[in-house]
């Protein structure tokens, strides 16, 4: 199921979305989104609706360096273990929502990365449970102010401005995330083309090691780390995301 948080015409609601292409409906949820979801009856076309961030995360843990080749492209070494450090999750926006520059970096980078949304969390989860502590999956956008990220000599505001973690267009819970193609373009020129395939720690390991760290609750996010390519944007430019089998997610920029 593909659980979206939308604005309708008479407020925010939780919807499935169903359809295919360009041919989709939010479909209401009345209460709770991500347990035995009942429904209102209620149903608009996606083009009447405006989507939002899924959900807004307790925390969002991301890991560093985790495909080879984008490791490399920035001279560095690939971790023998996942390297993470945290967002805050006033970073999060959701489709189509402005990444703001801040004035204070010269050199702003998008990241498109594979989203994992955790279910059930819990502590020291074995890899050989990790699949069932998963909620679903989404697309993510983990932008960088790259120039702070070196002068600053550690990542917590390069990563942490507000609007710096874009997240959507929706959670899908039923996908198998081993193996799909994940692509990231700037004013439809592609600039990342790469396969889940390629992590070097699989989403497995990465749930059993930052479990072993600190507790994951419900809807705590993961972001799996990005693929060889990454830029930076500029005022005026639109970045967007796709995971095969997840969806888009489209974000403008502007200044702050």
């Amino acid at each position: 199921m593909r659980i979206a948080r939308i604005a309708q015409p008479e407020g925010l609601a939780f919807a499935a979305i169903e359809g295919e292409g360009d041919d989709l409906t939010a479909v209401e949820i009345a209460d709770e989104p991500f347990a035995n979801p009942t429904f209102t009856g209620r149903r608009w076309p996606l083009a009447d609706v405006r989507l939002l961030a899924p959900f807004l995360p307790p925390k969002i843990v991301c890991v560093g360096r985790n495909y080879a080749d984008h490791a490399a492209e920035l001279g560095n070494e690939v971790p023998a273990e996942p390297l993470i450090f945290l967002k805050p999750n006033t970073a999060v926006i959701g489709p189509n929502a402005e990444i703001k520059l801040p004035a204070v970096s010269e050199r702003v980078d998008f990241e498109g990365e594979l989203a994992v949304v955790i279910g059930v969390g819990g502590r020291d989860i074995p890899a050989s449970r990790a699949r069932q502590s998963v909620l679903g999956y989404t697309v993510a956008n983990d932008v960088t102010a790259r120039d702070l990220q070196k002068s600053d000599g550690q990542w917590t505001r390069a990563k942490g401005f507000d609007t710096f973690c874009p997240l959507g267009p929706w959670v899908e819970t039923e996908f198998d995330p081993t193996d799909v193609a994940i692509r990231t373009e700037v004013d439809g020129e592609l600039k990342q083309d790469a396969r889940t395939s390629q992590l070097v720690h699989d989403i497995p390991a990465l749930i059993e090691y930052i479990s072993s760290v600190m507790t994951l609750r419900p809807l705590d996010v993961i972001l799996t780390g990005t693929p060889a390519g990454v830029g930076p944007i500029t005022a005026g430019q639109s970045v967007s995301v796709t995971v095969e089998g997840l969806g888009t997610l489209t974000n403008p920029v502007a200044n702050r």
